[in-house]
């Protein structure tokens, strides 16, 4: 057992007696580019398309400033101190993914912008939602375990539909379709972040060491155990689902937040492990998932057997047409991917259109909203909001990688949707929570404590209440786990 670590400082910016500044003007500024981008953009695919500006370009940027505005309205109302980043991210990368669905519509019979627009504004009144009737995140810790029984049921649901595609993500209804895996990683966050929250100070233990392997040691068969139980469902659901992304989201997320709980990382060793043994069995057998392994290994071997390119050939025919700035929105060709071009590979549209340096800005926005999503969490003191916060910045990252690598090549493809920018109902409300979370988050994170002349609120207060057990926990983590909740005890 290692000597507990000194106290660190808090790490945070709010220093106790100074109000931090709220920034929502500087929100607000943000929110008019974020708008005025898209609209610029679909006025160019029309330019390029037609020769004239379109005729519902001030509707569109009508609609998409409503929701901006109502949405920065609640942050002000209920979250000031709230990142001043994250809404015009979330409304810069919606916005855009409504000008490529509309280029996109131009080419086919169609239409699926409007529908993606009336979902736009389905995401955002859940996030005015959320912002406004959610006054404390610790509250979401109280149903973990319902949370977890929901996202099962979500997870479970799709298998009595029929396959789309080749997997059994989707529920359809008559014209109404979902995806509820979407709606089950934000659920499994919660439980994640509540269940490792309680149990971190078990998961910095490890069993008896490996004989001959001093430095090589086993967790415990209590610890262990509910790893290996993430990881058989996550397997289970790619057997019976046929459905590599959401397998690897579920499960990489549980990994990451384990090391952050326990700072251990062998924790990440035995991740890797387990979901390479999980893909390697599964590819192997599943017909499905073995296909697109062989897409991948060979993504020309359609072409070289005279049957033409096939989907990953043409994304990389797309990316490879657009070089350094882009043919241009509206001249390109991507839509020859066919209807995924819509989906999974509406980041071909973008390579090709936008070229590397638009390509490079998207990727730079989603690593900005993760950074932010990030620093909320490493600012927060108390176990469940920083796990919360880190989880879901890091389904974001996951997801981005998991897309962004199959349409490039670099791993199989998953038929994942691409956060806000790609089309589907169920993914775009989903990120929107995410946001709404992040955002109350980051407010608990730069709110100030309670001082002298009676500032601050409930949420401060709270704050303020537990911080001397938070500071504890903080230095168990760092090292000795029992020094630290000794001195939390005291501390308090």
């Amino acid at each position: 057992m290692t000597a507990s670590a000194p106290e660190a400082s808090p790490p945070t910016a709010v220093v106790p007696g100074v109000r931090p500044p709220r920034r929502r003007g500087v929100e607000l500024a943000l929110l008019v580019g974020a708008v005025l981008i898209p609209v610029y953009g679909y006025c160019a695919v029309g330019l390029a398309r037609d020769g004239a500006v379109p005729p519902g370009a001030a509707g569109h940027g009508a609609a998409l400033g409503g929701l901006a505005l109502v949405a920065h309205l609640s942050v002000r109302l209920r979250a000031p101190y709230a990142d001043p980043l994250l809404l015009p991210i979330g409304v810069l990368l919606n916005g855009l993914g409504l000008v490529l669905i509309h280029r996109l519509d131009l080419e086919t019979p169609e239409a699926a912008a409007p529908a993606q627009l009336v979902w736009s504004g389905l995401g955002v009144a859940l996030f005015i939602a959320v912002v406004l009737f959610l006054r404390d995140h610790r509250t979401l810790a109280r149903y973990a375990y319902l949370s977890v029984v929901a996202a099962l049921v979500l997870m479970i649901a799709p298998i009595l539909f029929p396959a789309v595609n080749g997997a059994r993500i989707w529920i359809r209804v008559a014209d109404l379709s979902l995806q509820p895996g979407e709606f089950a990683k934000v659920l499994l966050a919660v439980f994640f972040a509540a269940y490792l929250a309680d149990n971190r100070s078990a998961l910095a233990y490890t069993g008896r060491r490996i004989w001959r392997f001093r430095r090589l040691q086993l967790p415990t068969g209590r610890v262990l155990g509910p790893v290996l139980a993430i990881w058989a469902i996550s397997l289970g659901v790619l057997l019976v689902e046929r459905d590599l992304g959401t397998s690897l989201l579920f499960f990489g997320l549980f990994v990451i937040l384990l090391y952050v709980a326990s700072g251990r990382t062998g924790w990440i060793a035995i991740g890797l492990l387990l979901s390479a043994a999980g893909a390697f069995l599964v590819g192997s057998f599943e017909p499905h998932v073995h296909s697109r392994v062989a897409d991948w290994l060979r993504p020309f071997a359609s072409i070289e057997a005279g049957q033409g390119p096939g989907q990953l050939a043409q994304s990389l025919f797309a990316f490879s047409a657009g070089g350094l700035l882009g043919t241009g929105l509206g001249e390109g060709h991507s839509i020859l991917i066919g209807f995924a071009a819509k989906s999974d590979f509406i980041l071909a549209t973008a390579g090709e259109e936008l070229g590397l340096t638009g390509l490079t800005a998207l990727f730079l926005l989603y690593g900005l909203l993760v950074a932010r999503g990030y620093r909320a969490g490493l600012s927060i003191r108390e176990p469940f909001g920083r796990l919360l916060a880190i989880g879901l910045a890091s389904i974001v990252a996951l997801q981005v990688f998991v897309i962004a690598g199959g349409v490039t090549g670099l791993i199989p493809l998953t038929g994942m949707a691409m956060p806000f920018l790609a089309q589907g109902g169920s993914s775009v409300v989903t990120n929107w929570m995410i946001v709404a979370l992040l955002i109350l988050l980051s407010d608990t994170a730069r709110r100030p404590p309670p001082g002298p002349d009676g500032g601050g609120t409930d949420r401060g207060t709270d704050r303020g209440t537990d911080r001397g057990t938070d500071r504890g926990m903080d230095g168990g983590m760092d090292g000795g786990m029992d020094g630290g909740t000794h001195r939390g005890t005291g501390a308090g």
